[in-house]
């Protein structure tokens, strides 16, 4: 997409370029019209009125805040009631009529397009002042999380409607923030049934409410934020139920870390056929999410390694738990066999690519990703469930972690991408770090690891830079 800063910089230098005979009239011509570049101060002008129309609504916003509180307590519940109805009714009309008028011209479209999705933001906005509001007047006391989940879930229904980027992203961020808060005052028990349904099967929610939704807007930003929230959710469901002994706790616990980068890893949107929907745009590419979720995946791998190649973690059979109850609730094992299905088809597709396709560019493959993943599961069944191994699980979870960070080095070394490389390196020298933080080695030792990770780091950083000049020249 053309930049309004390179629109100008051309318009400068088609103008240099025509005084000094290096081009012609004709040629300045066609640039100007292919460029619209005539239309760069009536384009500034029109943002302009946009941002005093949008300072002024936030004015006159809170002006009528101010006049609504002030006269509250003396207003009838009907009254109420209408006014705040009208209010949200009117700025969503007023911003869908602005956001899809055909009336209007085409050199007005943009602006006022952003200004109808900002009437329709600020209509998301104040469907939670509705709710909140609403239930004050009828005393109809909740927690704070469970206005977020169901204000969130509002704006989702009105994002699937209407397409939008800036609405999926504020549903995204109300319903991740009532879950998290959820989390923290689950013990409480004061949700009602279908709150704490939708809390336990969380991962399926966001699956099936922002995935479709990331694809009709070709945003992936959201594809990848919803991805991270639907790998916490199933953590953060699953790992309750090893708690206090519970039965299966080492399969439970295997679910729960090795299932996220698994389902991430394994990713395509072929297993969902989008693009043959009528209802849905058309993908930018096939696969083009994979690649989010591939390093999404790489991540997830990360934390889980990181994690656990502390010996503290495997202290203990289980871990402590303040609530019992929660260890006996099963239901986001459905969530986890649902995604659990939709990973293996995911894996038989990538094992099929691989029969196709015998040679394999990067170190971490899927064929590597299978065996650290089920190495991972067979640790934390045999831990949880036989014997306790800690000391042998400490070292496993050490070794996967250099190799996925050695592997990461090389993979960047051979692609010359920076973004593996640098991934790679700050692992291991994290890794390299932890060790010597954790265990009881003297200040000496510990100098001399900083001062050598901090020189590998330096000559690898600079080896890399000048290996990628090399390749480039050639």
């Amino acid at each position: 997409m053309v930049t309004e800063k390179f629109r100008r910089q051309l318009r400068q230098e088609s103008e240099k370029w025509w005084s000094e005979g290096l081009i012609d009239a004709a040629l300045y011509d066609r640039l100007s019209d292919r460029y619209q570049l005539q239309s760069l101060e009536k384009d500034a002008s029109n943002r302009f009125i946009i941002i005093l129309m949008g300072l002024g609504g936030i004015l006159l916003g809170l002006a009528v805040l101010t006049f609504v509180a002030a006269n509250w307590q003396a207003w009838s519940r009907g009254f109420k009631m209408t006014l705040l109805l009208s209010l949200l009714i009117g700025v969503n009309a007023a911003g869908f009529y602005l956001w899809r008028s055909p009336s209007l011209k085409n050199s007005q479209k943009t602006s006022y397009q952003r200004l109808g999705q900002g009437l329709l933001l600020l209509g998301g906005l104040t469907l939670g002042a509705n709710l909140a509001l609403m239930s004050q007047m009828f005393h109809k006391s909740g927690t704070f999380y469970e206005l977020l989940l169901i204000w969130g879930l509002g704006v989702a229904m009105m994002a699937h409607g209407l397409r939008l980027v800036s609405l999926s992203f504020l549903s995204l961020i109300l319903i991740s923030m009532g879950y998290g808060l959820s989390c923290l005052n689950w013990a409480s028990g004061q949700a009602s049934l279908p709150l704490q349904l939708l809390v336990m099967h969380m991962p399926l929610v966001i699956s099936l409410i922002f995935i479709p939704l990331a694809y009709w807007s070709r945003s992936r930003v959201l594809f990848g934020f919803s991805a991270i929230l639907i790998a916490i959710a199933l953590v953060l469901n699953l790992v309750p139920l090893s708690l206090q002994d519970a039965p299966a706790s080492g399969w439970i616990m295997a679910i729960a870390f090795t299932l996220p980068p698994a389902l991430l890893w394994s990713y395509t949107s072929r297993l969902w056929r989008f693009s043959q929907s009528p209802r849905l745009a058309p993908t930018p590419q096939p696969d083009a999410f994979s690649p989010i979720a591939r390093k999404l995946s790489i991540v997830s791998l990360s934390f889980s390694l990181y994690l656990f190649s502390f010996a503290g973690g495997w202290q203990g059979s289980t871990f402590a738990s303040s609530s019992g109850a929660l260890a006996l609730n099963w239901q986001p094992l459905i969530d986890a066999l649902l995604l659990g299905i939709v990973a293996g088809l995911g894996w038989l597709e990538l094992f099929q690519e691989k029969r196709r396709s015998r040679f394999q560019e990067k170190f971490i493959n899927s064929g590597i990703m299978a065996a650290m993943l089920g190495l991972m599961a067979g640790v934390f069944i045999l831990h949880f469930e036989v014997h306790s191994i800690a000391n042998i699980a400490t070292f496993i979870f050490n070794i996967l972690l250099f190799l996925l960070a050695i592997g990461l080095i090389r993979d960047g070394l051979a692609l010359s991408d920076r973004q593996l490389f640098w991934v790679g390196m700050s692992l291991l020298v994290l890794g390299i770090l932890s060790r010597m933080l954790e265990y009881d080695t003297g200040l000496l030792l510990k100098s001399v690891a900083f001062a050598l990770c901090g020189v590998g780091v330096i000559l690898s950083g600079l080896w890399f830079e000048r290996k990628i000049g090399v390749r480039s020249q050639n």
